[in-house]
């Protein structure tokens, strides 16, 4: 029987080896932003139920919704949403074929990241 050798062959370089790269955070962002959402819908649709439910329970979800963690979570979603929005915007524009070198692409990472702060302390000062 033939000897088998093994194949020596260069290893993928780690994680640890690359430099964060603002594209690959904004898609990371991205993802995580969407489906961060979910946590903020849940807890709406949650104090929606109560408010069809009944007054006792409502009271009670309420309570939960507009305590510090309902703020935070309220908080956290409207900064998700703005991100969101300003990263679909920023994906419509790369489909179009423009904006897709790298200095464009990083400089609309952080418009994003940055603009998403921004329109989120904005609608936090109007609501």
């Amino acid at each position: 029987m033939a000897e088998v050798k093994p194949v020596e062959r260069p290893l993928s370089p780690h994680l640890q080896v690359y430099r964060p790269q603002m594209t690959s955070i904004s898609s990371i962002l991205t993802r995580i932003t969407g489906n961060g959402l979910i946590v903020g819908v849940v807890l709406m649709v949650w104090w929606l139920v109560a408010a069809a439910t009944g007054p006792e329970y409502f009271a009670t979800v309420n309570a939960v919704a507009t305590s510090w963690f309902g703020d935070l979570v309220f908080t956290a979603s409207l900064l998700a949403v703005w991100y969101h929005y300003l990263a679909g915007l920023r994906h419509l524009y790369f489909d179009a074929g423009h904006g897709l070198e790298v200095e464009t692409a990083e400089m609309l990472g952080w418009v994003c990241v940055i603009g998403s702060v921004v329109l989120t302390a904005l609608t936090l000062l109007v609501i």
